[in-house]
C-alpha cells in the first residue's frame, strides 16, 4: 500500500476538527471534509476557525468526489452515523483505511458492515479537551489518540501507514496490543465523565477537586467494569486511576461534549452511554442503578432545554 496523502474527514465538530486542521497544516497531504445538506452549505460559506486560526479546508458532498482516499476519519454523533456515513462509494478502495473516532462501542461494526470490516482501525481519543461553538473550536491539549486492529502484537500494513501519517502531522498516538480492551476504557471514562458532568453542569475542574464529584464518577464507571467481569474484557480499578493521570492535566475550565450539547441544547449520546449500560445490565443480569438514576436525568435535561 502506498502512503497516505489524500485524507477525508466525515464529521467537522471538535474531533473532526482538530485531525483536520493537523492534516491541513502538514505538508504532503490533501484534506477535504465530507458533508450534506446544512452542514456542508455551512462548512462552504464559513469554513472552520481552529484556536483562532482560519481554514478553508475544501468541502464537498460525497457524490461530487472524483477520487477515491487513503484515510477517512469519522468523528460524527452518534445519532448522525446512520444517515451522514452512508454513500462514501466513491471515496472508498480496496486500500482505502477508515478510522472512527466516535464515541460508544458500536460505531466500528456499523461502518464496517457498510465498507467492509477490513478497511477499519478501532481509534479513541483520549484526554483532548476541545470545544466547539457554531464554526470554532478551541483547544489547549491535543490529547492522545490510540488505533490498531483488534489485535496488535503484530503490526498490520494498514496500521503502519496511519503510523506514519500521524508521525508526519504531530498527532500524539499509541498503538495497544488489545484494542478491544481500550475501547471499552474509553466507553468507561464516557459514561462517568461525561454523565457526571452533564448532570452537575462541572467542567473538568471540579473533578479534579471535588470529592463529591469524583464519587458520582466513580460509581458510574464502575457499573462499567462489573459489565466487563461478566463479558470478558476485564476492565479493573486500576483503569481508573489511569484515567486520572489524563484528567489532572486538563483545562480546568474545559468541559466534556456531554456537557456542551447541554448547555447548547442540542441532543446528547446518552443512549449509547448510561442507555447502553443498563441495557448490557438487564442482558447479563448485571445492577446498573447509578447509570438508570443520571440516564433518566439527562433524557429531562434533553426534554425541556433551558
Amino acid at each position: 500500500m502506498q502512503e497516505i496523502q489524500k485524507i477525508a474527514i466525515l464529521g467537522a465538530g471538535a474531533m473532526g476538527s482538530y485531525f483536520a486542521g493537523r492534516f491541513f497544516d502538514t505538508a504532503g497531504f490533501s484534506t477535504v471534509l465530507i458533508a450534506k445538506g446544512n452542514r456542508l452549505d455551512k462548512l462552504k460559506t464559513k469554513g472552520l476557525v481552529i484556536n483562532e486560526k482560519s481554514y478553508a479546508i475544501p468541502a464537498i458532498h460525497p457524490d461530487e468526489a472524483t477520487s477515491t482516499v487513503d484515510l477517512i476519519i469519522v468523528a460524527l454523533k452518534h445519532h448522525h452515523l446512520k444517515e451522514a456515513v452512508q454513500g462514501l462509494e466513491k471515496l472508498v478502495s480496496d486500500s482505502t483505511t477508515i478510522m472512527s473516532v466516535m464515541n460508544g462501542l458500536e460505531s466500528e461494526e456499523y461502518i464496517g458492515s457498510i465498507y467492509g470490516m477490513d478497511k477499519m482501525l478501532y481509534t479513541i481519543s483520549v484526554a483532548i479537551d476541545a470545544v466547539r461553538h457554531g464554526n470554532q473550536t478551541t483547544y489547549t491539549k491535543p490529547g492522545k489518540h490510540y488505533f490498531g486492529e483488534a489485535v496488535n502484537t503484530r503490526f498490520s500494513q494498514r496500521v503502519l501507514r496511519v503510523q506514519k501519517a500521524f508521525d508526519r502531522a504531530g498527532i500524539v498516538y499509541e498503538i495497544p496490543e488489545d484494542m478491544i480492551r481500550m475501547i471499552w476504557w474509553k466507553f468507561m471514562i464516557n459514561v462517568g465523565m461525561n454523565q457526571a458532568s452533564a448532570v452537575m453542569r462541572a467542567p473538568y475542574g471540579v473533578f479534579q477537586t471535588s470529592p463529591y464529584a469524583r464519587g458520582l464518577m466513580e460509581a458510574l464507571m464502575k457499573e462499567v467494569i462489573a459489565l466487563t467481569d461478566v463479558m470478558g474484557v476485564n476492565l479493573t480499578n486500576r483503569d481508573i486511576e489511569e484515567w486520572y493521570q489524563f484528567l489532572n492535566v486538563l483545562s480546568p475550565q474545559g468541559t466534556t461534549s456531554m456537557l456542551q450539547d447541554i448547555e447548547a441544547g442540542r441532543k446528547t449520546e446518552v443512549e449509547i452511554f448510561g442507555g447502553k449500560v443498563v441495557e448490557l445490565g438487564n442482558t447479563h443480569g448485571v445492577k446498573t442503578p447509578a447509570n438508570q438514576t443520571v440516564l433518566q436525568i439527562i433524557q429531562v435535561l434533553e426534554q425541556y432545554p433551558e
